[in-house]
């Protein structure tokens, strides 16, 4: 098989579909990869390490997406990439479509075979293509979260860790799954009063186990919601239905509630986020102020840290697209559940049911 590796061309997104080991299993199982020259370098990985594995370096991201049977990137194709898919091309990267319906649209009116990373799903509910970025983004939630809280960047001037005799700062977490887990991790580790809050009884005492006192846990419903979002001085939204949009659990009321300067960092928002007053932003310009309150947006945060967030996706996307190429695409589904759960559209039809549900397109079986 062909397999072509564009450049990312989304805001300030450094991150590139594969590392330089990923094209040496590739090539090495008889696969031939091209990819746009420079599509490396904001992950620190020159176009000479790509050619040592095997690669070959082209000038253009038209040549990789008119010559390639199938695509790797990163992030879902933004819209001057949308004339470049193909019918039958398969597309495999993140896609996210329940937020971005003019991307189903062009999928479907390109009939572009398209596998998103978000919802290949393992049998016991995990989402392996996916939790490696949550683990960058819930962890970077927290360190963002952190720096828009300090008075120069416009937050209250809130250290989250505190010192002796001064209060602690204090997290509200809305999720417990693996974005809401790191938010944990790096918010005690900062030393911050930390909150949790999830609908699942068996999470909260999981959650309450590995950390112990150094969190509070909370079932996630709407009076304990509030209650934390107005006490918060940093909220976190964590929430994740796989392939159908977020819902929104935290109100403009609840946000206007909070102290002002205080700030909201939503995870969820490649899904169309869980807090009302939050819209998409870009590492440009990631922050805005609404209701008094600083919203942090971006919705491709791991890419702020490409060097490890590149080598942590190539690590689990790698296996799937070994088994894409080597048995094509009808075999390797066959055989694969989770690789089925990942399809999101074939042949101009949408084939995950949560993504049509979320965009009210109707949904048709593979």
């Amino acid at each position: 098989m062909l397999i072509g590796i564009p450049k990312e061309i989304k805001n300030r997104e450094n991150r590139v579909g594969v590392v330089p080991g990923g094209v040496e299993v590739l090539v090495a199982a008889g696969h031939k990869v091209i990819l746009e020259k420079g599509a490396g370098i904001g992950a620190g990985i020159p176009d000479t390490r790509y050619v040592a594995a095997g690669a070959t370096i082209v000038n253009s991201a038209k040549q990789v997406w008119d010559e390639a049977e199938m695509i790797m990137k990163v992030k879902e194709p933004i819209p001057e990439e949308y004339s470049r898919m193909r019918a039958g091309q398969i597309l495999y990267t993140y896609l996210h479509l329940a937020a971005v319906p003019e991307l189903a649209k062009a999928l479907l009116d390109r009939k572009v075979t398209a596998i998103a990373y978000e919802t290949i799903e393992l049998a016991n509910g995990s989402l392996p293509l996916l939790t490696p970025m949550s683990e960058v983004a819930g962890r970077m939630a927290v360190q963002v979260g952190a720096q828009c809280l300090q008075k120069h960047n416009g937050g209250k001037g809130v250290l989250l860790g505190g010192v002796p005799g001064v209060a602690r700062g204090r997290v509200a977490i809305i999720g417990g799954g693996v974005v809401g887990i790191n938010s944990a991790k790096m918010a005690i580790g900062l030393g911050a009063q930390v909150t949790v809050l999830d609908v699942n009884p068996a999470r909260l005492a999981y959650l309450d186990d590995i950390f112990g006192n150094n969190i509070q846990t909370l079932m996630s419903n709407p009076e304990n919601i509030s209650k934390a979002v107005r006490e918060a001085d940093l909220l976190v939204g964590a929430v994740l239905i796989t392939g159908a949009k977020a819902p929104c659990l935290v109100s403009r009321d609840m946000i206007r509630n909070m102290e002002p300067d205080s700030v909201v960092v939503d995870v969820a928002i490649d899904q169309g986020g869980c807090v009302e007053t939050i819209r998409p932003t870009t590492h440009d310009d990631p922050v805005f102020n609404e209701e008094g309150v600083l919203h942090y947006g971006v919705t491709n945060i791991p890419g702020d840290v490409p060097k490890t967030s590149t080598y942590a996706l190539t690590n689990v996307t790698i296996k799937y697209a070994m088994d894409l190429a080597n048995k094509g695409l009808a075999r390797a589904l066959d055989e694969s559940e989770a690789l089925r759960k990942g399809l999101n559209s074939f042949n101009g039809k949408l084939t995950h049911r949560a993504v049509a549900d979320a965009l009210n397109i109707p949904h048709a079986a593979y």
